[in-house]
């Protein structure tokens, strides 16, 4: 097994290592914001937990319904390349927004920037991977880029920690220096990525969005979309878990470095986690991560003490290492290449449709009964989509 990782890591497209760079820059910059964000909000902008489920709902459903578009653009054009520049900068413009926050409404305003940059950037970068890689590859590519990113997702909350003891908790002067990598990433970008359009993209003009090349896509590529929809209604903004460490005795300067720790966890297993499911098939490994996540939920739940917590946050770590790049393997294995964009842009708007309703439920069900609550629903979405997956595998 160890000779097989090696050469798969060797192996690996020279543009994936330039994205997951790039990706790690800009979640050095994203994560040492947003691991304080909901505490800012609360804390010295007044904000309540029903408006930080608001700001974070709108700010995720913006991000995935621009995705379809630029997928869908990116098929059009045969060009990816400018459009994830161009996501990327615009997320890396509005950062300065967050330290010049006087209101939730100022914050509201920079997530939706930051977000609508995210909502151009990710589909045509998706399908940037599958251009470059091999089907048999395709897991540990996507595995070795979601681990980069997670690397800098793990990053940003222990620089967000380490500089908030540093300037005796100045929220606007981290949220400054976090500017510095998201301008990085968009250079390296800019700079490193190679445009890899095959022969059918160069070919075709003909429109992604049109109903026949929608009807190409397989039945089972509409499945996963809708698997998606059901998982994420119950997958609420992390800011819940952020707050829930917060409620159950994590300090304030601690509890960045509850993402600290679930960034390591899913940065060491996203790329075992794409190589064996290059082995071994992609459904199985997706039904353990849904699973997982259904008792992670759970366990935040009922968690007692702050011990608990620190597991809870590795264990989800876990979750979405087995999940995030598995399920984006498993959607390009199932999609024309010449509608790759488009396919990564319907299966994130369906995230986005289901992350804001998510977002607010999460924040009505806590405002009104609680934490306990709001996590056992959570439970619950992720349980009916793995019991999705099963009863129509089609591997």
């Amino acid at each position: 097994m160890e000779t097989k990782v090696g050469l798969n890591f060797q192996k690996i497209p020279h543009n994936v290592w330039i994205l997951g760079f790039v990706s790690l820059l800009t979640d050095i910059s994203s994560e040492t914001i947003h691991s304080l964000l909901p505490l800012f909000l609360v804390s010295v902008l007044g904000a309540g937990v029903l408006t930080v489920g608001l700001i974070e709902g709108i700010a995720e459903a913006t991000a995935s319904v621009f995705k379809i578009f630029s997928g869908a653009l990116s098929d059009y054009l045969g060009q990816r390349k400018g459009l994830a520049v161009f996501g990327y900068g615009i997320s890396t413009l509005v950062k300065p927004l967050f330290a010049l926050s006087t209101s939730p409404n100022w914050v509201l305003i920079a997530r939706f920037g930051d977000r609508l940059g995210k909502g151009i950037r990710v589909a045509p970068r998706d399908a940037l991977v599958a251009d470059a890689t091999p089907v048999g590859m395709r897991g540990s590519a996507y595995g070795l880029r979601q681990s980069l990113d997670t690397i800098g997702a793990f990053l940003g909350p222990l620089a967000a920690f380490s500089l908030m003891a540093l300037s005796g908790n100045n929220f606007r002067l981290v949220f400054w220096l976090a500017v510095i990598p998201g301008v990085l990433a968009v250079i390296l970008l800019a700079l490193g990525i190679r445009e890899t359009g095959t022969t059918a993209h160069k070919q075709s003009r003909s429109h992604p969005l049109h109903f026949q090349a929608l009807a190409s896509l397989s039945r089972e590529y509409w499945i996963l979309v809708v698997v998606a929809l059901l998982f994420n209604l119950g997958n609420s903004s992390n800011a819940f878990l952020l707050l829930r460490a917060s409620e159950v005795g994590i300090s304030a300067t601690l509890v960045p470095l509850t993402l600290l720790v679930m960034n390591l966890a899913y940065s060491l297993s996203a790329y075992p986690a794409g190589i064996l499911s290059d082995q071994l098939g992609r459904v199985k490994l997706l039904v353990v991560g849904f699973l997982l996540y259904a008792l992670v939920y759970l366990g935040f739940a009922f968690v007692q003490s702050p011990w608990q917590v620190w597991s809870l946050f590795a264990l989800y770590g876990l979750h979405l290492g087995i999940s995030k790049g598995v399920l984006l393997a498993l959607v390009s294995d199932k999609v024309p290449a010449a509608l790759r964009g488009t396919a990564f842009g319907f299966l994130n708007l369906a995230v986005g449709v289901a992350l804001l309703p998510a977002s607010l439920l999460a924040g009505g069900l806590w405002h009104q009964f609680g934490s306990t609550i709001t996590f056992i629903i959570g439970s619950i979405f992720a349980l009916v989509a793995a019991l999705a997956l099963l009863f129509n595998n089609f591997e």
